[in-house]
């Protein structure tokens, strides 16, 4: 069964850094890990000049490109609004965990990446779903779960516990 567990915070607190420690750390348990990962940027995976791009830019709805090692399916909007998330965790291949960064929105079990010496706010209470803060620093709310946010594998435990099923 797949299970959801999203990574909020603002931008500069460290949640990609977090995430590449915390990958191998779930995997290494024995679990298929994939991640969804919402910008509120324009993204381009393929480069002006190249057949794919040309293609894409000429009115194709999709354009899935396969190579030696990896494939990827680039779905243009076209003036659409964003799809949910709920959409996008329909087309993901079986994996035991879809972590999400971004999202902040969804109501769906979150841990929130605060660093105090970036001097923004968390974004607990206001955001739903967050469960607890991973920080370098002791918080000065009881109402919340503290993590340390150098201790990978007891974030790790964390997230596998409280991972919504979907």
């Amino acid at each position: 069964m797949m299970k959801v567990f999203g990574i909020a915070g603002h931008s500069g607190m460290g949640k990609t850094t977090l995430l590449e420690r915390l990958v191998p750390e779930i995997a290494s348990r024995g679990l298929v890990v994939s991640l969804i990962k919402h910008s509120h940027k324009n993204i381009d995976i393929d480069r002006p000049g190249k057949d794919s791009y040309r293609l894409r830019e000429s009115g194709c709805k999709e354009v899935l490109l396969l190579g030696n090692d990896r494939w990827a399916l680039m779905h243009e909007l076209r003036g659409d609004g964003e799809p949910p998330l709920d959409y996008l965790l329909d087309r993901m291949q079986h994996c035991d965990l879809v972590l999400v960064e971004g999202f902040k929105n969804g109501n769906f079990p979150k841990l929130e990446v605060w660093r105090e010496s970036i001097g923004k706010p968390t974004l607990w209470p206001e955001w739903p779903g967050i469960v607890a803060i991973a920080s370098t620093t002791p918080l000065s709310s009881p109402d919340v779960v503290h993590l340390d946010l150098s201790d990978t594998a007891a974030i790790a435990s964390f997230v596998l516990v409280h991972a919504a099923p979907r």
